[in-house]
């Protein structure tokens, strides 16, 4: 049903989560002016500990954290990719070479997520969130794997895993695909331009599969349809919008190899969290 069931819930639970959601954009937005990373990679792990302490049920708690994530990526990455491409910072051919094989991961990923349980969707984001904070703790700008994509065996394994891993995690794509990008040589701000352009591929059927995938499960949220919640949508997207400015000018204030050593911690931190909920439940 696209309907928001609001009974049972108190006028008091809504504000709070309103403002929780609210914090969450600020979060999110500050973030990622301050240290480059996709909102979505921030947004879920917030909204997880969010709808955990607001008491949303377990079953569907990283679901609609993931889908929520995906809802909120669509307008911040066209708005990105848009920009990126007056600047000359896309590559086409590139785009061209992993768009197809990006949808594949996406359609994959889109399935999984309606079948799988939340502690699945929760071991993947713990694990690939785990292996992010090590990335960035140990990151050297001058290790590359290869000049350019590999063949097309290669590339299409490659955006298979960013669809699929991406639409499970609740990220746009950049998380994974701009180091796997400069990895191959690509100059940084054509690796970031071009992963916002996959990040607008693989949110928007993402987000659209997870408000198919979650209409009529129990336990949602009061303001979400499926596993997307419009109320943090409509809160998150423009409070991250207005504070990614206030992380960019905090950047140049900050040493960028603290502010990565520091998101790498609270990533680390946020994993060992999920990893440790996941077996205090067994």
């Amino acid at each position: 049903m696209l309907t928001f069931g609001l009974d049972g819930y108190s006028p008091l639970w809504l504000a709070t989560m309103a403002l929780a959601l609210v914090s969450t954009g600020v979060v999110a937005g500050v973030l990622a002016g301050m240290l480059g990373v996709g909102g979505g990679i921030v947004i879920v792990p917030v909204l997880y500990h969010v709808f955990t302490l607001m008491g949303v049920d377990e079953s569907v708690r990283m679901h609609v954290a993931v889908g929520t994530s995906l809802a909120t990526i669509v307008p911040t990455s066209i708005m990105s990719a848009r920009a990126h491409r007056r600047r000359g910072s896309l590559n086409p051919d590139m785009l061209k070479r992993l768009v197809p094989p990006v949808l594949v991961g996406v359609l994959v990923g889109s399935v999984l997520s309606g079948v799988v349980s939340g502690k699945v969707l929760t071991s993947v984001f713990a694990t690939v969130a785990l292996l992010v904070a090590l990335n960035m703790a140990i990151k050297r700008d001058d290790v590359a794997l290869r000049d350019g994509l590999p063949g097309r065996a290669g590339t299409s394994a490659l955006g298979v895993s960013i669809g699929g891993l991406s639409t499970l995690m609740g990220i746009g794509g950049g998380t994974l695909s701009v180091p796997i990008l400069h990895a191959l040589r690509t100059p940084m701000h054509v690796a970031v331009g071009t992963g916002a352009a996959l990040g607008m591929v693989i949110s928007l059927p993402g987000a659209i599969a997870f408000v198919v995938n979650g209409l009529g499960v129990a336990h949602r949220p009061p303001t979400t349809v499926g596993y997307v919640d419009w109320l943090g949508m409509a809160l998150i997207v423009p409070a991250t919008m207005l504070t990614t400015q206030w992380g960019a000018r905090l950047a140049h204030a900050i040493d960028a190899r603290v502010l990565r050593r520091v998101f790498a911690l609270f990533l680390a931190l946020t994993s060992v969290r999920m990893f440790y909920g996941l077996l205090s439940a067994t």
